[in-house]
């Protein structure tokens, strides 16, 4: 990724209109209390999600051209955590209205954008290991309050044979104080996790919330393609989670945001952008088998 002093207006695709506060999700709160996850089908047009596609493309070579440019999540499978500017529909994705909706009524008003990743299992990923994303904040343990959100937007029509992301219902509120590294639960649970998983086949224009506290898993692609899914990670205030990342943006595209935005985006405004070593490691995934 080249660096500038300057850059260019972020570009959207669609007015950004506010959200009004009395626009409660309750559908979705429900699905994120009971289940852990939630969706919003068809919420971009298909044209914009191919667009999305392609920068999640030029940036994954820009990531394997360095080192620690990617992270890997098992075999064939990586992680690349990206800025703001490298991803032209971002304003349009922080701004969509269901996105705003979900994050103040589980994050709060105040929420904060804190990651923009994506997560590729390319042919040949292998079955993950039942794992949750970070060990659970005292907060949700002793109040069961959701202090972050990922969301998830696939660049593909997802079918079973790319290896559709697999998730338990409900597992969002297990203790986990005695799982390995508080995130990868015991073997004799796993048929637990199995008798409950569901499979998620998302379709370009969808886009999922969930509490990234779900045990959850990516299952093996035996297809001939890769599974892009992009990441925006969203923090309650407090919750700490932006320490693990180094999203920046340039002055002049801070210059460009909508103030819809810049309220809710704490990174660092830098002269020019570095680019990001990857350091958001899940300890285990490297093996990527049962």
């Amino acid at each position: 990724m080249r660096s500038h002093s300057t850059a260019p207006a972020p570009r959207t695709d669609q007015p950004v209109a506010p959200v009004e506060d009395e626009e409660v999700p309750l559908a979705a709160l429900g699905d994120l209390y009971r289940d852990g996850i939630t969706a919003c089908r068809g919420a971009f047009a298909v044209d914009w999600v191919d667009r999305v596609g392609e920068d999640v493309e030029a940036a994954f070579r820009e990531a394997r051209s360095r080192p620690d440019g990617a992270v890997g999540r098992g075999p064939q499978r990586w992680y690349v955590e990206i800025h703001p500017e490298q991803l032209r529909g971002f304003v349009d994705l922080v701004t969509h209205p269901w996105v705003v909706s979900v994050c103040r009524a589980v994050l709060g008003p105040d929420y904060q954008i804190v990651e923009l990743g994506f997560d590729i299992p390319f042919p040949g990923a292998a079955m993950q290991p039942w794992h949750r994303d970070f060990p659970m904040p005292e907060d949700t343990r002793r109040q069961r309050r959701l202090t972050s959100l990922a969301f998830n937007l696939t660049t593909v029509d997802t079918v079973e044979e790319m290896g559709p992301f697999e998730i338990a219902p409900g597992t969002q509120w297990d203790d986990g104080r005695d799982f390995d590294h508080q995130m990868f639960p015991p073997r004799d649970r796993h048929p637990r996790y199995a008798q409950r998983a569901v499979r998620k086949y998302p379709r370009r224009g969808d886009i999922s919330a969930r509490s990234a506290l779900t045990i959850h898993r990516g299952t093996p692609n035996v297809s001939t393609l890769p599974r892009p899914v992009l990441v925006l990670g969203v923090d309650a205030p407090g919750a700490g989670n932006a320490a693990h990342h180094d999203m920046a943006v340039t002055r002049g595209y801070w210059a460009g945001l909508p103030e819809q935005v810049r309220a809710h985006l704490p990174c660092p405004v830098v002269d020019a952008l570095t680019p990001i070593r990857q350091k958001h490691t899940i300890e285990g995934l490297v093996m990527g088998a049962e």
